[in-house]
C-alpha cells in the first residue's frame, strides 16, 4: 500500500467528522486552514509517542490510536480549552493494513469522543512513532495557566490517581481479575477531562493535567507560581480497585505515578464554596497553597529522588 492510498483509506475519513470546530480546510492541500472566531485565543500543544518509551512494543493499535489522542487532548483540558482539530505525523516500519485499520479505528473513536477533527498530517517510514498536535479555543485571556496559584488556594484533583501507573504491572496478565481490568482500562483508554477544564475557567487560578505523577505535576504549578503547598496524604483519592490491588502502597502509586490524565488545580476558598455541586462532585480537596516554597506531604518536605521530578527522557537515559 502506498502512502497516498494509506492516507485516503484510513485517515481522510477522520477529517470528515462534522462538529462545532473552526476548521475551514482540512487534508488535501499544503496546509490546513483554521479560522479563529473573534474574541478567542488559539491554544495548541504537541505530544510525541515512541514505541518502547511511551507504549510497549506490540501494543494494540486500536488502544494506541485512542491513547495517543487522549494524551494530547488532556493538555487542552488543563488549559480549559474547547477542542477543535488535530494533526498527525505517523512514522511506520511498514504499511500493514490490519494495523492501520485498527489504529485508525481507535483514533477515530477518540476523535469523536473528544470533539476533535483531523486537519492534516504526514506519514513516513521508520521506527514506530507518532506526533499529535491538538488545537483548541478559549475566550481571550481565559486560558488556565500554571502560574496563577495564590497563597491560601485549595489544591484539588479530579477522579482517582495511580490507576494507570499500577496497570503497568498487569499489561501481560493473561487472565486479569476485575480490579486488574479496571486499572488496565484507565491505562488503555484515558479520558481527558475536557468538560471539567472548561468548567474550571474563571474559578481555578492554576491547573495542570496529571501526566507525570501528582507530586511532579503539582510541583510545576508551584514553580511557575512561586509558591509552595502542603498535601494531606490521606485525602489523595484512590480507587477501590487500586486499594485492593496494592494495599498500603496504593497511595504511593497515586502520588508518584503518571498517565492518569486527571486535572490538578488551585482554587480560592471562596471559589470552591461558590462552585456548583456538580463540579465539586468531580473534585477532591487534597491540600493548600502556602507561602513557603517547596512541596510537602503531611508537612514533610518532598525531597529530590522521591519521584517529585517526574519522568525525564534524558535523565533516565543516562
Amino acid at each position: 500500500m502506498g502512502e497516498f492510498e494509506l492516507i485516503r483509506q484510513y485517515f481522510l475519513p477522520l477529517a470528515r467528522v462534522r462538529g462545532s470546530h473552526s476548521l475551514v480546510l482540512g487534508p488535501g492541500d499544503d496546509c490546513a486552514v483554521q479560522r479563529i472566531p473573534p474574541g478567542s485565543d488559539l491554544v495548541f500543544s504537541i505530544d510525541t509517542l515512541v514505541e518502547g518509551v511511551h507504549f510497549p512494543p506490540g501494543y494494540r493499535p486500536d488502544f494506541l490510536g485512542w491513547r495517543a489522542l487522549a494524551v494530547a487532548a488532556s493538555d487542552l483540558a488543563a488549559m480549559g480549552a474547547t477542542p477543535s482539530c488535530f494533526t498527525l505525523a505517523l512514522t511506520l516500519p511498514a504499511a500493514r493494513e490490519p494495523w492501520l485499520r485498527d489504529f485508525a479505528q481507535g483514533l477515530g473513536k477518540a476523535a469523536e469522543s473528544f470533539g476533535l477533527v483531523l486537519a492534516g498530517g504526514d506519514t513516513t517510514r521508520g521506527p514506530l512513532a507518532l506526533s499529535i498536535q491538538v488545537h483548541g479555543l478559549v475566550e481571550q485571556g481565559a486560558a488556565l495557566c500554571r502560574s496563577g496559584a495564590r497563597i491560601g488556594d485549595l489544591v484539588v484533583v479530579s477522579g482517582t490517581l495511580g490507576d494507570a501507573g499500577a496497570a503497568l504491572d498487569y499489561l501481560d496478565a493473561g487472565n486479569p481479575t476485575a480490579d486488574e481490568k479496571f486499572v488496565l482500562e484507565r491505562y488503555h483508554h484515558p479520558r481527558p477531562r475536557l468538560k471539567l477544564g472548561v468548567a474550571l475557567r474563571g474559578l481555578a487560578t492554576a491547573a495542570i493535567d496529571v501526566s507525570d505523577g501528582l507530586l511532579a505535576d503539582l510541583g510545576h504549578i508551584l514553580e511557575a507560581s512561586a509558591v509552595g503547598a502542603n498535601i494531606d496524604r490521606a485525602r489523595v483519592p484512590v480507587s477501590p480497585a487500586l486499594a485492593r490491588l496494592k494495599g498500603e502502597s496504593a497511595l504511593d502509586y497515586a502520588l508518584h505515578c503518571g498517565d492518569d490524565y486527571e486535572l490538578c488545580a488551585a482554587l480560592p476558598e471562596a471559589g470552591w464554596a461558590a462552585a456548583p455541586p456538580s463540579l465539586k462532585a468531580q473534585l477532591t480537596v487534597i491540600g493548600v497553597i502556602e507561602a513557603e516554597p517547596g512541596l510537602r506531604v503531611d508537612g514533610i518536605a518532598v525531597s529530590s529522588g522521591s519521584g517529585a521530578e517526574g519522568f525525564d527522557h534524558f535523565r533516565r537515559a543516562t
